[in-house]
């Protein structure tokens, strides 16, 4: 495997600029996570990313294990569930004895809306808020359960108002990031204020592999659209998080290209072609006007319209 770079975190701590996502699209453990993270370590992976959510965290556990890597020499990222907003520490005690470890590396608020136990959204300002859980969560800091802290989902709007209280400032932010959704917005703003970005989708669930454009950038490289984009992910300063439970793929991965100064800047700019600038993901709902989770596109802080994106 190549090396693969290392990005500071404004806590000092060091994260692989490349992991490995475990959202399988559905949720629960399986034999084929436990493999995939066997496969991932012995290849050189040494970022695991995961989430309560995902009810595969017993499975991740499991493959560091069988994988004979020490588990400090692995950066474990986990999420809060949303439903768990106002129970963090306890939700993390719950997602540390399924990963096996006394501590994570990197601790993220999934979402910025707290779900009830039934999934209902509370509105913004309903208990507990993002402030309130951020407290708690920065005490998972103080009595080191947590590394590092940070969110997932979060808008310039969010960030703003987040960052109005916080003790801690959040070490990432990770949100959905390709060529057909780059958030240039969001990066700049992140950079300016320390906060990395990680990249989730960030091959765009492969729905660019016969993109002309990408193609011949491939060829010239003789390598994968996918490693292209994230050789791209990673040439812009962002984390990127694929997934891929075949082993010749993960492999594939894991080898990255320089990308000319040229290159790097036709994959920033390719949203902007007709039809491009968009979201891959299936989690928006034409409720409310437009939504995710029981939260507008206005209170998320998102510029999006039912279908598509407005172009940045």
């Amino acid at each position: 495997m190549n090396d693969i770079p290392q990005f500071r975190l404004n806590n000092g701590l060091s994260i692989p600029a490349l992991g490995v996502g475990c959202w399988m699209g559905q949720v629960g453990e399986s034999d084929q996570v436990r493999q995939m993270i066997v496969w991932a370590l012995e290849l050189g992976y040494r970022h695991i990313d995961t989430a309560s959510n995902y009810g595969n965290e017993e499975s991740v556990g499991k493959g560091l294990r069988d994988s004979g890597v020490d588990r400090t020499a692995v950066f474990i990222t986990t999420k809060l569930a949303s439903e768990d907003h106002g129970r963090v520490s306890a939700a993390l005690d719950e997602s540390l004895a399924k990963l096996g470890t006394t501590y994570v590396d990197l601790f993220l608020m999934h979402w910025p809306q707290a779900l009830t136990k039934t999934g209902e959204a509370l509105p913004p300002d309903a208990s507990p808020t993002i402030a309130e859980t951020w407290r708690e969560m920065e005490h998972l800091v103080d009595i080191g359960k947590a590394k590092s802290i940070g969110v997932s989902n979060f808008s310039v709007k969010l960030l703003d108002q987040l960052l109005e209280s916080a003790r801690i400032v959040p070490a990432v932010n990770q949100v959905e990031a390709h060529p057909c959704l780059p958030q240039h917005a969001l990066l700049e703003y992140c950079q300016h204020k320390g906060i990395l970005l990680t990249a989730y989708s960030p091959v765009a669930k492969n729905k660019l592999s016969s993109n002309g454009t990408l193609c011949q950038i491939a060829a010239k490289h003789n390598a994968t659209v996918a490693q292209v984009l994230l050789s791209w992910g990673i040439g812009r300063s962002t984390i990127v998080i694929p997934k891929s439970a075949n082993i010749e793929r993960l492999k594939e991965n894991s080898s990255l290209i320089s990308l000319s100064t040229e290159e790097m800047h036709t994959l920033n700019e390719l949203h902007k072609e007709k039809g491009m600038h968009h979201s891959v993901c299936g989690f928006h709902s034409s409720a409310l006007g437009g939504s995710c989770f029981g939260w507008t596109y206005e209170q998320l802080g998102w510029d999006m319209v039912l279908g598509g994106v407005v172009p940045e």
